[in-house]
Formats: structure tokens, C-alpha cells, sequence
């Protein structure tokens, strides 16, 4: 093969991960999860170069040890794809194709079907590959999906369900995109000049800023593919199938310890009234409260985190008797870091509830975050889950029950016997 059609296989493995940091060195049968990408990747034909692109010396360590080639690259990178734009200037080659280091079940025929068909069009810029969905897992923020053109070429990639049916028996079917791509060099080269586009920033989704700038992304549709690894969960259950073994699924908030909640538009409407001396009021939920007593009294932690400080408000925290509070906060990120130290919390332990843009420090902060209904759709979109009641209408009590039922614990909201056990702490 001439080095014009060179083909490198590029895996970025980052050690941070607020949900499972350390990711790719977590072990599976034996093994560091990098080495099982790498390994498939080793399997794809046309692939003349295999290297683990890491910001982490640990990670770099575990793959020389097994002897995999590997590239130490900038900290900094705001995506995979800048990553990728850095190691270019060290591995020679015609198309690189980003394979993501959580994938270790990917299937090398799968990467050798997209290598194949940039190798076959020389005019496609940028390669990626798509499959099936059903209806249900189309209304999934976190499955992207793409429609194409009559060439195959991507027309939109986006968290909402596209096309939309409105008339079910002449739709083609969602497609999800699956995120691995393959790029000719002088698309890398144009990358870091080209600017993000609003739909970009809008979506969150990077490969928007190539079709705004009107290069072509060629789909090529691949059997349905099995999990990645983003939380502990995900870890178990790709452990359990490379084993051959049934999976038995844990309710990923069967882990959590502590509960954070934002006030404003969260506990309450987001209304705030004033009283003819100036003195602020708030409406709260009686069900929120008794959702917040009920989670304590079972030994999971709530805590109250507001960029406001009234009076009103910290009397309410105090007939709920709750301990953990934070209130005139300007860092949520930090303050959320903070409360999980005091109730002995990990992240992964830790789930938040918020209702707009000044809650996404504390989604990123913490291991599940959820938005109320009347949320704005950027901020539902930054979720790992977005709840059905609105703010000030019980939608913290929705989620104290689902936390509550994942702890086993579901008698104590649903039977009287459970809330008895638990009625002496009760409040609302």
C-alpha cells in the first residue's frame, strides 16, 4: 500500500471521567480495557498503524507494558477530534480513524467497512457509521442520531428524535449515529481553523461544526452494536458478556448515597413574591419535603444548594431538618464537591436536581443529574435524565421515589407498614 493510503488507527483514552475515573486501565478478564480496543484494532486489515492517544502517564505505562504504541498528547484538548489533530503531527498517514477507548467490544469488521469505503471515494472528507434504532431509544437525548441523503451523506446529526413522524407508515426509521470517523488528513489540517458553528454549541455535538462548514460526511450502516463503558454499570455488564455470562442489571441509582437540590424552580415554581415589607416568600411542595425526609430516614443524604440566601429559605431547610445546606452560592461545581466530602459521597455516588443553566456545574459535577419538565431543553439535554413533574410540582418526590425503589427501599412510600417504620422522622 503506497503511504498515500495510509490508514492509522487513533484510540484517545483519557484517565479523567467523573463516573468512572480511570476508565480505560479499569480491568476486564485480566486486562486494562485500552488493550481490548487495542487488540481489535490490531484485527482490522487495512489498518497499517495502531496508537493509544492518552493525556495520562499511568495509561501510557499500561500500554508499553503490553507493548502497544502510544502518544502523550496535551491535557487540553476540548474534543476527541482536536486530540487527534495533535497526534497527526507525529504518525504518518493518508486517513486516520478515531475509535473511541471505551468500545472494547467493537467490532473490527465494523472499522474495516469504514476504512474500506473511504479508501473506495476519495471525495468523501469524513467517514462515520450508523445503525437501527427503535422508536423508545430515539427519544434518548444521549443516542444521537443522524438522517442521510440519497449518497449516504449525513444531513443532520442531532439528541432530538429526527426525522419526526408525522406519518408513521412513510418513515424510514431512526438511525443512531454510532461515534467512531474516520479522517482524511487535510480535513485534520482544516479542523482547528474551522469556527463552531451555533448548531455546534447548540446540540453539543462536534461533527456539526464539519457539516456547517459544508464538508461531507459519508454513514455507512453497520449491524447494531454492543454497550460502551460510561459508568460502573456499563463496566459490569460489557464484563459480564465478554465472560458469556447473563447480566443481571443494578438500578444505576442503587448506588447513591446523596441527593442535591437546587431551590428556585426546583423545591419551588421559581416564582418569588414580596411582601409589603419587602421580605421574600416562596411557595414549596409539601410532597418534596416528605420525598426529602423520607430519602434521610433512609440513609440517604439530602442537601440543599441555592445561589440565593433568605430567611425564608433556610426556615424551611430547618423544619425539614436538613443538614447539609449551602446557600449565596457562586461556585456550584466547587459547592457540590464540598457537600459530597462532608456526607462521605464519591460522584458516582451522587446525584443532583436542577431546573436551569446555573445547575449545569452541578450536572457536571456529579454522577447523575436530572432535570425538572419545564426545564429548558439545553439544560434537559446536559441531564442524564429529565423527570415528567415540573418544578414546584413534586418533581423532587418523583425522584426520591425512583432512588428509593433502586435502594430496595420502595416500602417505605408504598405501604404502611414501611412509612410507619420510617414515620417518626417524617415531615413534609
Amino acid at each position: 500500500m503506497s503511504e498515500s493510503r495510509r490508514v492509522a488507527l487513533v484510540i484517545p483514552a483519557r484517565y479523567g471521567s467523573s463516573r468512572l475515573p480511570g476508565k480505560p486501565l479499569a480491568d476486564l478478564l485480566g486486562k486494562p480495557m485500552v488493550q481490548w480496543v487495542f487488540e481489535k484494532a490490531q484485527q482490522v486489515p487495512s489498518a497499517d498503524t495502531v496508537v493509544v492517544a492518552t493525556d495520562d502517564q499511568r495509561i501510557a505505562d499500561a500500554v508499553k507494558a503490553f507493548g502497544g504504541n502510544v502518544v502523550l498528547t496535551s491535557p487540553n484538548h476540548p474534543s476527541g477530534t482536536d486530540r487527534l489533530v495533535e497526534v497527526m503531527a507525529q504518525v504518518e498517514a493518508d486517513i486516520y480513524i478515531n475509535l473511541q477507548g471505551d468500545e472494547p467490544l467493537v467490532r473490527p469488521e465494523d472499522v474495516e467497512q469504514l476504512a474500506q469505503g473511504m479508501l473506495a471515494d476519495t471525495s468523501v472528507d469524513v467517514g462515520t457509521l450508523y445503525h437501527a434504532i427503535d422508536d423508545e431509544e430515539a427519544l434518548n437525548p444521549n443516542a444521537v442520531k443522524v438522517v442521510l441523503g440519497h449518497e449516504g451523506n449525513a444531513l443532520y446529526f442531532s439528541r432530538s428524535p429526527i426525522p419526526y413522524p408525522r406519518e408513521k407508515d412513510k418513515h424510514p426509521g431512526f438511525k443512531k449515529h454510532v461515534g467512531v470517523y474516520a479522517y482524511r488528513k487535510r480535513i485534520l489540517e482544516q479542523y482547528a481553523h474551522l469556527p463552531a458553528s451555533a448548531l455546534e454549541q447548540t446540540e453539543q455535538l462536534e461533527q456539526l461544526r464539519l457539516l456547517a462548514a459544508g464538508l461531507r460526511i459519508r454513514a455507512f450502516e453497520v449491524a447494531p452494536t454492543g454497550p460502551g463503558v460510561d459508568t460502573p454499570e456499563c463496566l459490569e455488564k460489557v464484563r459480564a458478556l465478554l465472560e458469556g455470562k447473563a447480566y443481571s442489571p443494578v438500578l444505576p441509582l442503587a448506588n447513591v448515597k446523596l441527593l442535591i437540590t437546587d431551590v428556585d424552580g426546583v423545591l419551588t415554581d421559581g416564582g418569588i413574591y414580596y411582601d409589603a415589607t419587602g421580605e421574600c416568600l416562596k411557595r414549596f411542595h409539601v410532597r418534596d419535603g416528605l420525598g426529602m425526609r423520607l430519602l434521610e430516614e433512609s440513609g440517604i443524604r439530602v442537601a440543599v444548594l441555592s445561589g440565593r440566601d433568605s430567611a425564608t429559605l433556610r426556615k424551611r431547610v430547618a423544619d425539614l431538618g436538613i443538614e447539609l445546606c449551602a446557600f449565596g452560592v457562586k461556585d456550584k461545581y466547587a459547592a457540590c464537591l464540598d457537600l459530597m466530602q462532608q456526607a462521605g459521597a464519591s460522584p458516582a455516588q451522587t446525584a443532583c436536581i436542577g431546573d436551569d443553566s446555573i445547575d449545569l456545574p452541578a450536572f457536571a459535577a456529579c454522577g447523575f443529574s436530572y432535570a425538572v419538565a419545564d426545564a429548558p431543553s439545553y439544560v434537559k439535554q446536559k441531564a442524564t435524565g429529565v423527570l415528567t413533574l415540573a418544578g414546584g410540582q413534586g418533581a423532587l418526590r418523583e425522584l426520591a421515589d425512583v432512588i428509593l425503589t433502586a435502594h430496595g427501599k420502595a416500602d417505605v412510600f408504598n405501604s404502611a407498614e414501611g412509612f410507619h417504620a420510617v414515620s417518626s422522622g417524617a415531615a413534609q
